[in-house]
């Protein structure tokens, strides 16, 4: 029997992870964990900037008119997803990476960077700016989680569910991890790594695991 694939995201990043599961004809379990929800802030200068550093779609969906400040900077993203929101919301993408940030980073040396960001987030080095958060929402149980491949795309999440499995017992379950530094921040279960850092290759790291 195929195990049903745990969807631990925020919206609106839950329901394209679930579609996407269920275009494989698997079972979709969701389960937000976090609700993103946007935070006022002050856009700087842009001229003290040679490019925006953009890590998740939800910088963009979420900064609200303080984007305008910075609407003429070029923008590096993180990822497919996040360069196609710039672009919905006007931006020109310069590049496009399919690694971390640091790799990000690494690639533009040399560029004063503005990283629009979460609240919850790694240190880059670089100017960083909190345009929204990701509120912890109520679960009452994750039984619902046994048996199946509960898939983690940030180290916030894996916290989370390792504080909320020692709070409910919850057997044979398994994680697909977006990459090592999510997997080792969550439970202790049997699990893989995904090979890119992308929702795509999660969902089918997490479809082998469901065998």
């Amino acid at each position: 029997m195929t195990r049903p694939l745990a969807v631990l995201r925020p919206e609106p990043g839950n329901t394209a992870t679930a579609r996407r599961i269920e275009a494989l004809g698997l079972t979709a379990i969701r389960l937000p964990l976090f609700a993103i929800r946007a935070v006022a802030w002050t856009p700087p200068d842009p001229a003290h900037y040679d490019a925006l550093l953009l890590t998740s779609a939800n910088a963009v969906r979420h900064a609200g008119t303080g984007l305008e400040a910075v609407h003429g900077l070029p923008v590096v993203a993180v990822g497919e997803a996040t360069a196609r929101a710039a672009r919905a919301a006007g931006l020109t993408v310069e590049t496009v990476g399919e690694g971390d940030a640091a790799a990000a980073i690494r690639a533009s040396a040399g560029k004063r960077l503005l990283h629009l960001a979460g609240h919850d987030r790694v240190d880059t080095g670089v100017d960083a700016i909190t345009v929204y958060t990701a509120e912890t929402v109520p679960v009452a149980s994750v039984a619902m989680l046994a048996g199946s491949v509960a898939l983690l795309h940030s180290a916030r999440a894996a916290r989370r569910l390792a504080e909320l499995l020692q709070r409910d017992a919850v057997r044979d379950l398994r994680i697909a991890a977006l990459s090592e530094a999510v997997r080792a921040a969550g439970p202790d279960c049997p699990g893989a790594v995904a090979g890119r850092p992308d929702d795509a290759t999660l969902v089918a790291l997490a479809a082998r695991l469901a065998d």
